[in-house]
C-alpha cells in the first residue's frame, strides 16, 4: 500500500503487461487507473477486490460478474474490454479489467460547465445512449444496465464528433438473472424506474433511466429532483419521498416542444404498462418516426382544488390556543354568522403569515385549519406558478385565485413565501419576479371579501416584499417556534401510539431529551427508534429511544433557532423575550 492509500503506485508493473501511470478514482469495490500497454497505448485498469465484493456481484462459477459482462459486448457505444487478468498483494485476491481509455469528460461534468444543452445535443447524445442499450437487449442473453446516469456516460471527444459510451456495469445484470441476485444501494434514485426501488430490473426500467437522462439534459436536473440531504442519509425515506414526488405532474421549464414532452413523460411512466416497450421504440419517437400522444391520464401542470379529507382539524394540534382562538374568532364565526360581523362591517381577514424555523409544522397547521372549517384548499409551491415566460407566471397567478373565488371560501396555502413575493427592493430580483409580486399584490387586494382566506408560510420572512403585510393582505403575523416539553411529550404520544411499543414508556422523559428539536426532528427520532427495533425483532423501547436521540442532533441549530427569536421581535416590534414562547404541538386527541 502506497503513501496514497491506493493499492498500486505509480511505475507499478501489472502481470508485466502493463504500467500504472496514473490513479483516477476510489470506489467501495474497486480502484480504477490509467496505464500503459506494452506498445505504449494508454489502457484504462478497474481493479476488483474480492473482500469488498458483495456476494451477487460474483457469477455463479465465483467470477466477477462485472468483467463477465465487459467480455461479452462490443459496440461503438459502450466501453470496450481488451483484457483481464488476476493479482495477489499483499496476501490480498485482486482481479482486474482492462479497457480502452476515452478521452473525454463524462455528461455529469458537461453539466456541471453548462448546466443544460440544447434540444439538438440532448437528442444526439441520448440516441447514442439508447443504440448502445438496443445492442446490450438485443443479445442473447440480455444485458440490463441498471446504471444509465449523467456520471456514466462520457462522451469521447478524440475523434471529429463527440461519441456517447456507456460507461460503468457495476450495476449491470443478464436478464436471466434473479431479481434477488441485484445489489441497488448506491444507486441514483432519480433515475430508477419505481419497480427498481423493489429489486425489479427489465427493459424497460433502462427505458425510464433514459428518459430521465434525456430530462436531465435539457432541464439542468433530474425529473421530480428532491433535496437529499434532508433525509440524512436514509435511503428509504428518500426513495418514499421521490415516488411521492412522481405523483405529481412532471414539470417543463426550458422543454418547450410538446411531442418531446410527450416523449419524456411516455418514457417516465411509473406504471410499466404505459412506458415505451423497449428502447426501440423511444428511439422512432424521438427520430419523429413514432408519434406520441399525451396520455389521457397525465395532469394537467396547473395546481388543483387539494381534496382535505375529514380529520381532527385543530383537536390534532397541542397548544397555540391563541392562535386558535384568533382563526375562530375572524374566519370561522366571520364566516357562519355574516350578517353579524356585517353589522360590524366585518368580513373574513385577507389572510396570515406563518414564519418559523423548519420543521415547526406550518404546513400541518394550514391543512388542519382546512378541516376544522371545510373550506376549498389550494396547495402552491413556487414551482406550481414560475414560468421563464414573460406574463405567463402573471396569467397563472389570475387563474389560481379565479379558480378560488368560483369555489370560494376557499384556502390558498403558499408554501415558501418568500420565493413567490421576494423583496423588490432586492437587486437580485429580476423583472418577470417584480411583475409576478405585482400580480399577487393585487389579487390579494380585499380578496377575503371574495371569500379567500390566504395563508402564507416562510421560513426567511426578511425576504418577503414587506408590501405583502399590510392592511388588506397579510392582516395576521404568527411566529411557530419549536414545540415545547408539553408539546413534545405529545408528539411522542402520537407517533408512537400505533407501533408495537413497551408498555409504561415515560414521554416526559424523551421530551426533556429532546429540547430544541423541531416537530420533524421528532417524527424522524420515531421512525428511526422503529427501524432499530424492526431489525433487534424487540418492541421500542426507552434504551432505544433515548439512544435514537443520542445519535441524532437536532436539525436546526441553537444558533439559528436564537436568529429566530430576533427577527420576532423584529417584525412584532418587541423586545426580544425569549422565554415568551407559544406552545405547538400535535394533540393525542
Amino acid at each position: 500500500m502506497n503513501k496514497q492509500n491506493h493499492i498500486l503506485s505509480k511505475g507499478q508493473s501489472i502481470n508485466d503487461k502493463y504500467k500504472v501511470t496514473f490513479f483516477l478514482k476510489k470506489g467501495s469495490y474497486a480502484e480504477t487507473y490509467r496505464v500503459k500497454d506494452q506498445d505504449g497505448q494508454t489502457k484504462l485498469l478497474k481493479l476488483f477486490a474480492y473482500s469488498k465484493l458483495n456476494r451477487t456481484q460474483f457469477t455463479e462459477n465465483d467470477d466477477v460478474l462485472e468483467i463477465e459482462i465487459l467480455k461479452e459486448i462490443k459496440h461503438p457505444n459502450l466501453v470496450k474490454f481488451c483484457d483481464r487478468g488476476e493479482l495477489l498483494l499483499d496476501g490480498q485476491k485482486y482481479s482486474y479489467a482492462i479497457l480502452d481509455f476515452i478521452s473525454g469528460e463524462t455528461l455529469a461534468d458537461k453539466l456541471k460547465r453548462e448546466q443544460s444543452l440544447n434540444i439538438y445535443e440532448a437528442k444526439d447524445i441520448t440516441l447514442g445512449v439508447l443504440n448502445g442499450l438496443k445492442y446490450l437487449h438485443s443479445l442473447n442473453n440480455p444485458i440490463i444496465h441498471n446504471d444509465i446516469t449523467n456520471l456514466n456516460i462520457m462522451l469521447d471527444l478524440s475523434g471529429k464528433i463527440s461519441i456517447p459510451k456507456i460507461i460503468d456495469f457495476g450495476y449491470a445484470r443478464f436478464l436471466s438473472q434473479s431479481n434477488k441476485d441485484f445489489l441497488k444501494d448506491g444507486l441514483n434514485p432519480f433515475y430508477q424506474a419505481n419497480e427498481a426501488f423493489n429489486k425489479v430490473f427489465s427493459v424497460q426500467s433502462d427505458v425510464f433511466s433514459v428518459g430521465a437522462l434525456y430530462y436531465h439534459l435539457l432541464e439542468g436536473l433530474p425529473p421530480w429532483f428532491v433535496e437529499i440531504s434532508k433525509y440524512k442519509a436514509d435511503s428509504v425515506k428518500l426513495e418514499d419521498a421521490v415516488i411521492s414526488e412522481r405523483k405529481k405532474p412532471l414539470r417543463f421549464s426550458n422543454i418547450t416542444d410538446v411531442q418531446t414532452q410527450s416523449i419524456i413523460n411516455k418514457a417516465l411512466q411509473p406504471n410499466t404498462e404505459h412506458r415505451f416497450k423497449n428502447v426501440n421504440d423511444l428511439v422512432k419517437a424521438i427520430n419523429g418516426e413514432l408519434e406520441v400522444q399525451l396520455s389521457s391520464t397525465q395532469q394537467s401542470s396547473k395546481p388543483k382544488l387539494k381534496e382535505i379529507k375529514k380529520g381532527k382539524g385543530f383537536s390534532a394540534i397541542a397548544g397555540m390556543q391563541e392562535l386558535k382562538d384568533t382563526i375562530q374568532l375572524d374566519v370561522i364565526d366571520a364566516l357562519n354568522e355574516k350578517e353579524r360581523y356585517a353589522e360590524y362591517g366585518l368580513t373574513i381577514p385577507n389572510g396570515m403569515l406563518l414564519y418559523g424555523p423548519p420543521g415547526c409544522g406550518k404546513t400541518f397547521f394550514a391543512e388542519r385549519m382546512a378541516e376544522e372549517i371545510g373550506f376549498c384548499f389550494y396547495q402552491l409551491k413556487p414551482s406550481d406558478i414560475q414560468s421563464k415566460f414573460v406574463n405567463q407566471t402573471q396569467e397563472q397567478i389570475k387563474d389560481i385565485f379565479d379558480e378560488a373565488r368560483e369555489n370560494a371560501p376557499s384556502i390558498i396555502f403558499i408554501d415558501e413565501l418568500d420565493a413567490v413575493v421576494p423583496n423588490r427592493d432586492n437587486s437580485s430580483v429580476n423583472h418577470m419576479n417584480t411583475s409576478a409580486v405585482n400580480e399577487f399584490l393585487a389579487q390579494m387586494n380585499n380578496c377575503g371579501e371574495d371569500g379567500i382566506f390566504i395563508i402564507g408560510a416562510t421560513n426567511r420572512p426578511n425576504s418577503i416584499d414587506p408590501a405583502i403585510l399590510r392592511a388588506g393582505r397579510l392582516d395576521k403575523v404568527i411566529y411557530l417556534p419549536p414545540p415545547d416539553l408539553e408539546a413534545r411529550e405529545l408528539m411522542f404520544k402520537l407517533y408512537l401510539e400505533k407501533r408495537p411499543r413497551e408498555i409504561g414508556l415515560d414521554y416526559s422523559e424523551l421530551a426533556k431529551e429532546t429540547e430544541n428539536y423541531v416537530s420533524s426532528d421528532i417524527k424522524f427520532l420515531c421512525d428511526e427508534a422503529s427501524r432499530t427495533a424492526l431489525k433487534l425483532k424487540s418492541r421500542i423501547s426507552k434504551e432505544i429511544l433515548l439512544e435514537t436521540i443520542k445519535n441524532n442532533k437536532p436539525s436546526i441549530s441553537l444558533k439559528e433557532l436564537n436568529s429566530y427569536i430576533s427577527i420576532k421581535a423584529k417584525m412584532e416590534g418587541l423586545a426580544d423575550n425569549t422565554n415568551d414562547r407559544q406552545r405547538i404541538g400535535f394533540k393525542n386527541n
